[in-house]
């Protein structure tokens, strides 16, 4: 089953996910800040990034996906975001945010696992 990882600095949104994930069979790894994100990532190198834009700093979720692409990581990206409701910002992917896809906050366990599993299809891994 693939693995997935999941960063995000709210200890809610990351129990809630992984144990919606884990319940559908996935492997999951968890950070708190984008340093452990990016050393677990490197480390367990997931099928799948699960990342919030707005951790210690309002954009590190943007950060930490640009210096993944610099660092030749092409793993999927889904991003976390409540940005663009607060402030009325429709994110597109460009270079700027190089992520495969966002979804908005709080996301339903359904919601979820359709990301996940639509943008693990797209890479080829088995579900």
């Amino acid at each position: 089953m693939a693995l997935i990882a999941i960063i995000d600095d709210d200890p809610d949104i990351l129990d809630a996910s992984s144990l919606v994930l884990k319940s559908k069979g996935y492997d999951v790894v968890t950070a708190s800040n984008p340093t452990d994100g990016f050393k677990i990532i490197e480390e367990r190198k997931p099928n799948l990034i699960i990342l919030d834009v707005m951790m210690d700093e309002p954009d590190d979720g943007f950060f930490l996906a640009q210096k993944l692409r610099r660092e030749n990581i092409h793993t999927p990206i889904l991003m976390y975001t409540s940005v663009s409701k607060a402030i009325g910002m429709d994110f597109n992917k460009s270079e700027m945010v190089p992520v495969d896809d966002f979804v908005e906050k709080p996301i339903s366990p359904e919601q979820l696992v359709a990301k996940v599993e639509t943008l693990l299809n797209k890479v080829g891994e088995k579900i």
